[in-house]
């Protein structure tokens, strides 16, 4: 839980309005939360499909778990209560980012559900979507691109999603992506879908 330090503040509407800017964009703002275990293939999918959207003209942005924790939240560490406050201040930073009409992405694996939830009621029903990358650990360990899989085998990291720190799938994601039986571009493919079925992009050309 944060603590509300900030007081006698009151929150400034601009004059342009959410929808104003996402005409001048040709598109809705949205929040795509991928999550999953690390190696699950959630950077890969989400820059692929920003990549795949900017070349068809469209404002997108992928907030990387890893590049994230480089700048704002390098004070965090990976404690339950830590963890808590990535995904809080990053919900906070994707809501900034859909008012302002941009089709973006979060690669966390932000393990609790009650966490993502938590999320998803910042930023609203209907502007953020879900993405479980379900791919299977045996595939993720194998992978271990970071050797991070490895280091948590041998007790050289403690608390690390998957070996001895708990995963929470999600319920009810708009998406499930198995990245072991699809590539990234055929993934993205399925996003752009997505995107188009619920009218947050329409008229996509190669």
């Amino acid at each position: 839980m944060s603590t509300v330090k900030a007081t006698n503040i009151t929150w400034h509407e601009g004059h342009v309005s959410r929808a104003e800017r996402e005409a001048l964009l040709k598109q809705k703002g949205v929040l795509l939360w991928f999550t999953g275990l690390s190696g699950s293939g959630k950077s890969t999918i989400a820059y692929t499909l920003e990549h795949a959207l900017v070349q068809r003209g469209r404002l997108a942005y992928v907030l990387d778990g890893d590049n994230i924790r480089h700048g704002l939240n390098k004070n965090l560490g990976f404690s339950a209560e830590d963890r808590a406050e990535n995904i809080r201040r990053i919900g906070e930073v994707g809501k900034l980012f859909v008012d302002a009409g941009v089709i973006t992405m979060t690669s966390f694996i932000s393990p609790y559900r009650s966490d993502r939830d938590a999320a998803r009621k910042t930023v609203g029903e209907g502007n953020f979507f879900e993405i479980f990358c379900d791919t299977p650990i045996e595939v993720c360990e194998q992978r271990d691109p970071k050797g991070l899989y490895k280091k948590a085998r041998a007790g050289e990291i403690k608390g690390f999603t998957g070996i001895d720190d708990p995963y929470e799938a999600p319920l009810n994601p708009e998406l499930v992506i198995d990245n072991s039986k699809c590539t990234p571009q055929e993934a993205a493919v399925r996003l752009i879908e997505l995107l188009e079925k619920h009218g947050k992009i329409s008229g996509l050309k190669d």
